[in-house]
């Protein structure tokens, strides 16, 4: 098999092909001067298994459309079999329609990536589960929740523990990982008027004396953990600590993280962490090129990934 990589998350690649103990594979992705996409790969793939590994996050269509190319460039070369890794699938939150004359744009990129030529998808922790379904190729949804779980265990002790919701849509992952750690739950009562702002309205459960443990898929604006924090903190808890496997992070997020009162913030590498992100203090990046790594080699070997979470 043959990794390659476009420019989203060179690091993420770099990470997984050591840990597979291979060379990650020599492709030129550039620009003209009008800042069309050239790609050329520059070493033989005829009849390999390639794997591209591409982050659809900002800027998301540059990424994507890097992502395409890169495909149909592995394609009209005689791949073998073509999976695209995305460890962070960038449109996800656009699902289904929210109101009339709208698009399902989660459902038009599996569409893309499809017809550029892929033959697989790998993915982690999707937006809605029901987006595996969008590919009319195999889809394998990873989850960091091991991940993640492992690092809570090794930094807060059992009893003080409570994991929470940042609200209703996410109680089924909340829950999954408070029987994991064997922790209660809370809910946090959210309404948002407009998008990327919310306000909390109640929190669902005891967390007084309780160190609490936020836990979603995404956090862009960052605006629904600062007030979940808050509301959480005003109710007695310990302390506020934020577990994201998908730091999107945009505009001032990583500086309105900083100035809140949030433990810590812990996102994973699934997204190329910029420069704001690294100087703030309370954000970690945790590492998941072991797991997208084994799941790579698992695919090429015809072996269940379903198993790693077992």
């Amino acid at each position: 098999m043959k990794i390659f990589a476009g420019n989203s998350n060179q690091q993420l690649a770099e990470n997984i092909c050591q840990y597979l103990n291979l060379h990650l594979g020599k492709a030129s992705v550039r620009r003209f001067a009008d800042q069309e996409i050239f790609v050329e790969i520059q070493e033989n793939v005829r009849g390999e298994d390639v794997f591209i590994v591409q982050s659809t996050s900002y800027p998301a269509n540059d990424n994507l459309m890097e992502l395409l190319i890169m495909i149909d460039a592995a394609r009209r070369s005689s791949a073998r079999r073509i999976t695209a890794v995305l460890p962070y699938f960038g449109y996800a939150r656009q699902d289904r329609k929210p109101g009339p004359r709208s698009p399902i744009s989660a459902k038009l990129v599996a569409n893309l990536i499809t017809e550029a030529g892929a033959d697989r998808v790998l993915t982690m922790d999707l937006h809605a589960g029901q987006i595996q379904g969008f590919f009319d190729i195999p889809t394998d949804n990873l989850f960091a929740m091991p991940t993640l779980a492992r690092d809570i265990k090794e930094r807060y002790e059992k009893g003080s523990m409570m994991v929470v919701s940042p609200d209703v849509g996410g109680v089924v992952r909340a829950r999954a990982l408070a029987k994991r750690l064997d922790a209660l739950l809370a809910i946090v009562d959210k309404r948002r008027d407009r998008p990327g702002e919310s306000e909390v309205m109640n929190i669902i459960g005891d967390v007084s004396g309780k160190d609490c443990l936020l836990i979603d898929d995404i956090v862009d604006s960052g605006g629904t953990l600062c007030n979940a924090a808050d509301a959480m903190l005003a109710n007695g808890a310990n302390s506020v600590t934020a577990y994201i496997t998908h730091g999107v992070l945009s505009g001032g997020a990583a500086a309105r993280i900083g100035a809140s009162k949030l433990r810590e913030l812990v996102i994973t590498d699934s997204i190329r962490a910029t420069p704001e992100v690294q100087a703030t203090h309370n954000i970690r990046v945790i590492e998941t090129a072991s797991l997208i790594g084994e799941a790579i080699n698992r695919t090429s070997a015809e072996k269940s990934v379903s198993s790693l979470f077992d």
